[in-house]
């Protein structure tokens, strides 16, 4: 039920940190005490996906530049191979996040609109959200990297760091480079305890009505109409109708207006109930709950129409 995030330059301790919290938080997960809805712990990283180092040579776009761990000698590269490689890891991502499982995203995630496309794709699942820092020198992660025996280095990069005065880098956990073990019981409580944002109405799909939407509304409303011009006898108290939709026979009770009703004024009506519905079946609506298109909800919400906008 959580996203965790690990950021830091290359070969700062990344992966030797996401391990440290992924052993402490399964350790958390069997205590006898925990009773929460999360089952599981899963690690994500590049070495997983199979995704070489070299995907992240280059640099940024000149106009976007933050700064680097050391400063490049060369002309921009290309990194056409870095953006399939972030999308396999976005996209591996988004099939692992659940309601059940804390899962620990372990790359460079560098790039701070990167971080953000992931703390949207939490905030969609209602999952809670933390960042952790891996902080060395600069200078010892260049020496790291060029030292390393396992074939895993890194070409001169750039890193745009963490801050936790953004909302997506938030909540921020620092780790320095010599310390011992991550702060778990704060980890702990921002997975367990934190709060969980709404989703941001941009990213929210939006609900489609059904293909037969719009015949179910004309139908139906035009049916009522023809209900009420057929019985107007109990004027001023409540009239029974009995209309057949698209789908059943419904019974529907409206409490009429003291005087005649004409056509042309429930004619008036219908065309105003049928134009603002139309425009959800036609743009679709990103309102909270499913939007019910069914012959009753239809007739139930036109005869409240009818009863607030007849006068007396």
């Amino acid at each position: 039920m959580a996203l965790v995030t690990i950021s830091g330059f290359p070969c700062a301790g990344k992966t030797r940190r996401a391990e440290q919290i992924r052993a402490s938080l399964e350790q958390y997960l069997k205590d006898e005490t925990y009773q929460g809805p999360i089952s599981k712990v899963a690690l994500l990283s590049d070495d997983i996906l199979n995704l070489n180092r070299s995907v992240y040579d280059g640099e940024r776009d000149p106009s976007h530049r933050p700064a680097t761990i050391h400063s490049p000698t060369s002309s921009l590269l290309d990194s056409r191979s870095e953006k399939p490689a972030r999308g396999a890891l976005f996209t591996a991502m988004q099939r692992q996040m659940a309601l059940d499982t804390i899962l620990i995203v372990d790359a460079l995630n560098y790039i701070k609109g990167f971080r953000y496309q992931m703390y949207c794709a939490a905030r969609e699942m209602k999952l809670r959200i933390c960042t952790i820092y891996v902080v060395a020198t600069k200078e010892q992660c260049k020496n790291w990297n060029e030292t390393r025996q396992d074939g895993r280095v890194y070409a001169p990069e750039t890193y745009e760091e963490p801050s936790s005065m953004v909302r997506w880098d938030s909540p921020l956990f620092t780790i320095l480079w010599d310390e011992d073990a991550p702060p778990m019981p704060q980890i702990w409580d921002a997975i367990t305890k934190g709060n969980i944002k709404p989703p941001n109405s941009g990213t929210l799909s939006v609900v489609k009505a059904p293909t037969d939407a719009l015949q179910a509304l004309e139908q139906t409303t035009a049916a009522i109409v023809s209900a009420i011009l057929a019985d107007q006898t109990g004027l001023g108290a409540q009239l029974n109708l009995s209309i057949s939709t698209l789908s059943a026979t419904l019974k529907l009770c409206i409490t009429l207006p003291a005087r005649n009703i004409t056509l042309s004024e429930l004619q008036r009506l219908k065309r105003q109930f049928v134009t603002v519905h139309k425009k959800a079946i036609t743009l679709g609506t990103t309102e909270r709950g499913a939007v019910d298109w069914g012959d009753e909800s239809i007739a139930g919400k036109f005869v409240t129409y009818l009863e607030e906008h007849m006068k007396s």
